[in-house]
C-alpha cells in the first residue's frame, strides 16, 4: 500500500495533507525516512513525528439519514450533519456522495476512500433509486421526457428508469433509477416537466436497501454487501 494512503487509512490527515507530512521528512517506515511513492509492505513499523501509526480496518455503515442534515463532517453555517448521527470513536468517515438538505434516505458512510470514489465515478454507473413524490396526477406518458432524457442547466440528462407506483388527485408516488447524480437533479428533472417533487427518498444504491432501517438509525454494511459494492 502507497504510504499517503496508508496514512490516511489511518486517521493521520487526508492523503494529500499526508503526501506534506513525507515531503517534509517527518514520515518513517522501519527507521528509514519515507519518500513520496513509497510501499508500506504488510510488518512494516511506520511513525509520524516519532509516533507509532497503525493502520485502521475500513469501517462500512448503512444510514438512513433524516431531512435537514448535511451530508459532510462539517458544516459553516453551524448545522446538522451526518456526522451528528454516527457513533464519535468511528474515526474518519465520510458520506459517499450526496442528499440534499431537504431530501432523506440510504447513505453509506466508509472510511474507505477508494470504495467511495469507485461508487461516486459516473463513468461506474452504479445505480440509485430514489422514491420520489409530487403534488398532483402524473401518468406514464408525462415521464417519458424524464426517462430519455431532459435539458437542465444547459446538459441533457441521461436515460434513467422511471415508473408510477402510486397516484390520486392530491399526489403521486414515483420510483426512479439513476445512474449519475448532478447537484439537486431529480428535483430539477421533474420542475422541467411542471411538478415540484415535495419528498425525496433514496431507497436502494444497486440491491442494497434501506429495508428495517428507521429514520436516522445506521448499522455496519454486512461482508457480503461490502464485496457486491467493491464489484462496480
Amino acid at each position: 500500500m502507497r504510504i499517503n494512503r496508508y496514512l490516511a487509512a489511518s486517521g493521520v490527515a487526508s492523503r494529500r495533507e499526508c503526501d506534506k507530512l513525507i515531503a517534509d521528512g517527518k514520515v518513517k517506515i522501519n527507521g528509514k525516512t519515507a519518500v513520496l511513492g513509497a510501499e508500506v509492505e504488510e510488518g512494516a513499523e511506520v511513525f509520524v513525528n516519532g509516533n507509532k501509526v497503525t493502520l485502521k480496518k475500513n469501517e462500512y455503515y448503512l444510514l438512513n439519514k433524516p431531512k435537514g442534515y448535511i451530508c459532510s463532517v462539517s458544516d459553516e453555517k453551524g448545522r446538522k450533519t451526518v456526522m451528528d448521527l454516527m457513533p464519535q470513536n468511528v474515526g474518519r468517515i465520510y458520506p459517499v456522495g450526496r442528499l440534499d438538505y431537504d431530501s432523506e434516505g440510504l447513505l453509506i458512510m466508509t472510511t474507505d476512500g477508494e470504495l467511495a470514489q469507485k461508487l461516486t465515478r459516473p463513468e461506474n454507473e452504479v445505480p440509485k433509486t430514489y422514491l420520489v413524490k409530487v403534488e398532483g396526477v402524473v401518468t406514464e406518458s408525462m415521464l417519458n421526457p424524464v426517462r430519455s432524457g431532459i435539458e437542465i442547466d444547459g446538459y441533457l440528462t441521461k436515460k434513467c428508469k422511471a415508473h408510477v407506483v402510486e397516484t390520486n388527485k392530491a399526489y403521486t408516488k414515483i420510483h426512479i433509477t439513476l445512474t449519475e447524480g448532478k447537484n439537486r437533479e431529480i428535483r430539477k428533472m421533474f420542475a422541467a416537466i411542471g411538478k415540484e417533487v415535495t419528498l425525496l427518498k433514496r431507497i436502494k444504491v444497486g440491491e442494497i436497501t434501506l429495508r428495517g432501517l428507521d429514520r436516522g438509525a445506521y448499522r455496519k454494511l454486512t461482508p457480503a454487501e461490502i464485496a457486491y459494492l467493491t464489484d462496480f
